[in-house]
Formats: structure tokens, C-alpha cells, sequence
């Protein structure tokens, strides 16, 4: 009888032990996964800023460049979202439509519109006709979150997304 006790004992201190390093490295992951939400805001104003990620003007390239040719005229310009230093997706004001968006993300509004709750990017990137894969879901996961930020869904807890 006392071998079971001993036993028993053991077995529940051993079991603790594992289920405090468990909670460690729990805690361990929820900040990794806290700081690559962060880093992923922070990438998607980068490339906002540097429209797309492509070199901004201003920043000297580590090459030298040939003297550039004189341009000709510049050509006339028409005047849409993201031209000129306008935003892409502005921000949403009462009674503004769905016409001040690109083509895309307004399909991307009808995609959330139209579902029959919550979606996630994955669901989202998927009604665009793209594949299931991190490379195509995480820029779909950029658009979705700054249509939230800029008040045209709403985000849930989860990460979900919801029209307004």
C-alpha cells in the first residue's frame, strides 16, 4: 500500500514539473507570436509607405546611377486612389461608398459582406481565387487589416473579419 502511495506521489510531483515547463514555454510562444503580429503591422505600413516595398525615392542605392536622360513631357496624369500620395484604401467616413475603393479591395468588401459570418483571410484569399498557401494569405491578411484600421470592417478577437 505504501508503493502505491509513494508511486502516486511521484507521479503527480513529476507530472507538475512537466506541466510547469509546459506553461513556460506556452508563455514563450504567445510572445513570439505577439512580437510577429507586430512585426507584420510594422511590415505592412513599411510597404504602404514604400508602395509595395519598392525603393522610395530618397534612399541612395549602394551603386552609383548613370545620369538619367532628360524626361520628355510628362504625360497627364489621372487622378485615382494611391496616385499622387493618396491612399489606397482611405479612411471611412458616414455615407462614403464602396466606389472610393480600388477593384480589388471591394471585392474583398462583397467577400466579407457576403459570407454568412466571420472570415479569416484564408477564406477571403480563397473567394479571390487564390491558393490556400501563407505566400498568397498573409498580403490578403494586410488588405483585410487595414481595411479594419481604417473603419471599413471590423476585426474580432480571433482575427476574424465582420462588414460594419
Amino acid at each position: 500500500m505504501t508503493d502505491v502511495l509513494a508511486w502516486t506521489i511521484e507521479r503527480r510531483l513529476e507530472l507538475a514539473k512537466r506541466a510547469e515547463l509546459l506553461r513556460k514555454e506556452l508563455g514563450e510562444l504567445e510572445t513570439e507570436v505577439a512580437r510577429l503580429e507586430a512585426a507584420e503591422v510594422v511590415f505592412g505600413q513599411w510597404a504602404e509607405a514604400t508602395d509595395g516595398g519598392r525603393r522610395p525615392p530618397g534612399i541612395v542605392s549602394p551603386e552609383p546611377e548613370p545620369e538619367p536622360e532628360p524626361e520628355p513631357e510628362p504625360a497627364v496624369v489621372t487622378v485615382g486612389p494611391g496616385a499622387g500620395g493618396m491612399r489606397v484604401v482611405p479612411d471611412r467616413v458616414e455615407g462614403m461608398g464602396l466606389e472610393v475603393l480600388t477593384s480589388e479591395y471591394r471585392r474583398i468588401m462583397e467577400i466579407v459582406a457576403g459570407a454568412d459570418g466571420p472570415v479569416m483571410a484564408k477564406d477571403v484569399a480563397l473567394g479571390l481565387g487564390r491558393e490556400a498557401s501563407p505566400a498568397k494569405i498573409e498580403p490578403v491578411r494586410g488588405q483585410l487589416r487595414k481595411l479594419a484600421d481604417r473603419g471599413w470592417l471590423s476585426r474580432t478577437a480571433s482575427g476574424r473579419y465582420l462588414p460594419r
